[in-house]
This record gives structure tokens, C-alpha cells and sequence, in this order.
């Protein structure tokens, strides 16, 4: 039989690929990455699912360490919001995703790996490019986007199967993880309609403020309320704290790499605080030509990785970029949650180079004095008179 290493989510698709696949004589391995999105009972019912189909083995990899690691601090350095607004939720996922399948389909010595993806979408890009990368010896199957399938048709071949399950379209497609869940559904499929309430898996149960604080070390969050633990423990528990307030929801409008525009919802009220808050304490620790630098650098690092390029070497010249940026991002970020919001209030910081030893803006300066302001905004103004006096 031939090995080969399906990339497996337990949803329609990926249930047909394993079905169709193992009775075409494949000896199918299916693969689970698990980025946020799984409780240990959903890995179960993957695995259950996975052995009903067919499968000869179920694997199931925490990725939430590597995922924090090799991309989530990253985006944290950089500030990272596609477009100004969305926190790349979903494609920062499938590139873990697509790194810890191919490095599985490797271990075993898999001659090919599959996916569940469409022909109409992102996720068939990033696959295919980081599994062509990384192992161009093993064969890509994509039975979903090569035979123009629907669902009725994938449905209906399961049926036929003596597989009977529920596969009925839910409303709202929800995509969970770490950094933020998206949410798709008819209205975002029109450029006039917005999600309702309902559409989002967080419903609004807080309405009294609450202060928190946020601790950063060298650009990562260390401390929240002055717990210590992990980064990956301190995002989650945010996001239990700040889900509640129904914070981080938005609507995020972008290109897709296949050229056209796309919409989807999301809720991030983890990763929009942590982001907000790590930009602010940067604002106080940072010089001017710093942030300026970083923002195009980051931004540029954030629209590669959506577009699955995470693999070529600038990204890792960037990401150097970005670490050495994070040397003086040290202190405590005062914030208030709100319903549907949230207020940076201050920071305190050793680093901060708001040092009323120097000057106090717009109150009384220290390190200079009129004379020397006066000199300096006449040499600062000589290009704009040159200018002007030639061509007047």
C-alpha cells in the first residue's frame, strides 16, 4: 500500500479525502495540529472519526509551543494587523499547520500528503508551497480541489459508504486558535452586511469594567496581574478574561493570493490587547527611527506570512530584525476592560525615555536653551528656503 499523510480536521472535507483515499489502497495516517482550537474531547471524536473512515493510524501534535515560538512572538514584535485591522488568525495557523504535517509526512517515510483544500482559496497556496519546499520528493494529493467537488457530491459518496453522519452546513463556519477565531457566513460573502451578534462564539457577558495589567520582558508577555507563566498560558487565560466583554470583533477586508478580494468576522480579544498594549509600551521605549523602521518591516513580514512565503529567508532576516528591536520593551501596561472595548491607560517601564530629567513637552525644557532651539530651527528650515527661492 502507499503511505501517504493526510492533513485531517474531521470536518466533510478531509472526511471524504480519508474515505476516498483509503479505498484507493493508500495506507492513510491522519494528522491532527492542534493551534488552539481542540479541547482534549474534540481530539477524541477526531480520532474515533479517523479510525470510522478508515484511517491506519490517528496523530494528533501540540503545536501551541512551536506555534508561539516560530510565528505568534513574531507578530507580537511586529504589532501585525493585515490591513490595520486583522491579527492573522487563521493563516499564521496553516503555516504551523503545513510545517508540522510535512515534518510528520518525513518522519514516516510517507510518499505522499494530502489536504482537504478547494481550488477558490488561500489554504491550498500555503500547503502546497511549504510542502513543496520542504519535501519535494513527497507527491501532493488534493482530491477535493482536483475533481471540482461540492458538497452534495462529497455527502452523497459518503452515504454510498454506510456513512451516515450529520453533515449539515453550520451557519457560521468558526475557525479556533490561539491568535483569534474567524467567522464566515453569508454576510460576509456581500461588502454591505455585518455579522450579527449571534454569529460570534463569545457572547457579551460582562458589563462592569475590570483593570488589568499586562507585564512585558524584552517585547514577550511574561506577567499578567502579576501571575507569571508561560506566553501560551498568559494569551489563554486573557482570553477567558477578555472574551466576556465580547472585545476584538471585527470585519477584515483583504486580497486574497489567489487575486481576489475576500471578507471574513473574527474575535481576538487576546491577541488585539496584547498587541495594542506591546505597541503602546513601545511608543515609550523606543526611538522615533525604530518604530518607523519596524512598522515597514512588520508589515511587510505580516502580508508574507499571509500569503505563505514564511519560508523564504527574509523572513528570518526580519524576524532577527524584530528581536534585536525588543531589547528596552520592558514594563507593566495598565489597561480597563469595557463591553466591546478596552482603554490603555499608562505604563510604567525603566526604560522609558518619557525622563522628565531632560524636558517636560510643551511645559519647560532642561537639556537646551532658547538660543539653541533658535539655531536649531533655522538650519532645519535652509532646504525648504533653498528650495523655495529657486523655484519661485
Amino acid at each position: 500500500m502507499k503511505k501517504l499523510v493526510l492533513a485531517y480536521s474531521g470536518g466533510l472535507d478531509t472526511s471524504y479525502c480519508l474515505k476516498k483515499l483509503s479505498n484507493e489502497d493508500y495506507e492513510v495516517h491522519a494528522v491532527s495540529v492542534n493551534t488552539g482550537g481542540f479541547s482534549k474531547k474534540q481530539i477524541e471524536k477526531q480520532k474515533k472519526k479517523a479510525y470510522a473512515m478508515g484511517a491506519s493510524t490517528y496523530k494528533s501534535i501540540n503545536a501551541l509551543k512551536s506555534f508561539y515560538e516560530k510565528i505568534v512572538k513574531y507578530l507580537i514584535y511586529g504589532n501585525v494587523l493585515k490591513n490595520n485591522t486583522y491579527p492573522l488568525s487563521v493563516s499564521a495557523e496553516r503555516i504551523i499547520q503545513s510545517i508540522e504535517i510535512i515534518e510528520y509526512a518525513k518522519n514516516i517515510n510517507a510518499d505522499f500528503v494530502s489536504h482537504g483544500s478547494t481550488g477558490a482559496g488561500n489554504d491550498q497556496v500555503r500547503f502546497d508551497l511549504i510542502f513543496q519546499v520542504l519535501a519535494p520528493e513527497i507527491q501532493i494529493i488534493t482530491p477535493i480541489r482536483d475533481n471540482k467537488l461540492t458538497r452534495e457530491a462529497e455527502i452523497d459518496y459518503l452515504k454510498n459508504q454506510g456513512i451516515n453522519l450529520s453533515w449539515e452546513k453550520a451557519q457560521y463556519s468558526i475557525n479556533q486558535g490561539l491568535w483569534g477565531t474567524s467567522v464566515g457566513g453569508n454576510e460576509t460573502l456581500t461588502s454591505n452586511q455585518s455579522l450579527p451578534d449571534t454569529a460570534y462564539p463569545s457572547p457579551l457577558t460582562k458589563t462592569s469594567p475590570k483593570k488589568i495589567i499586562l507585564s512585558f520582558k524584552a517585547g514577550e508577555i511574561v506577567a499578567l496581574n502579576g501571575k507569571n507563566t508561560s506566553p501560551v498560558n498568559l494569551i489563554q487565560k486573557l482570553q477567558e478574561i477578555a472574551k466576556d466583554y465580547a472585545i476584538g470583533r471585527d470585519t477584515h477586508v483583504g486580497d486574497t493570493i489567489i487575486g481576489i478580494k475576500g471578507r471574513v468576522g473574527f474575535e481576538a480579544a487576546a491577541p488585539m490587547i496584547i498587541i495594542k498594549a506591546h505597541h503602546l509600551l513601545e511608543k515609550h521605549t523606543q526611538t522615533k527611527w525604530q518604530q518607523f523602521q519596524k512598522e515597514q518591516m512588520a508589515n511587510f513580514y505580516g502580508m508574507q506570512l499571509h500569503e505563505g512565503n514564511y519560508l523564504d529567508a527574509v523572513m528570518r532576516d526580519i524576524e532577527a530584525f524584530l528581536e534585536s528591536s525588543q531589547k528596552t520593551v520592558n514594563g507593566d501596561v495598565f489597561i480597563t476592560l469595557y463591553p466591546n472595548r478596552f482603554e490603555l491607560e499608562g505604563v510604567e517601564s525603566p526604560n522609558d525615555l518619557m525622563n522628565a530629567s531632560f524636558a517636560s513637552y510643551g511645559e519647560n525644557n532642561k537639556a537646551w536653551t532658547a538660543e539653541d532651539a533658535k539655531g536649531f530651527i533655522k538650519i532645519s528650515s535652509n532646504s525648504h528656503k533653498i528650495f523655495k527661492t529657486i523655484n519661485q
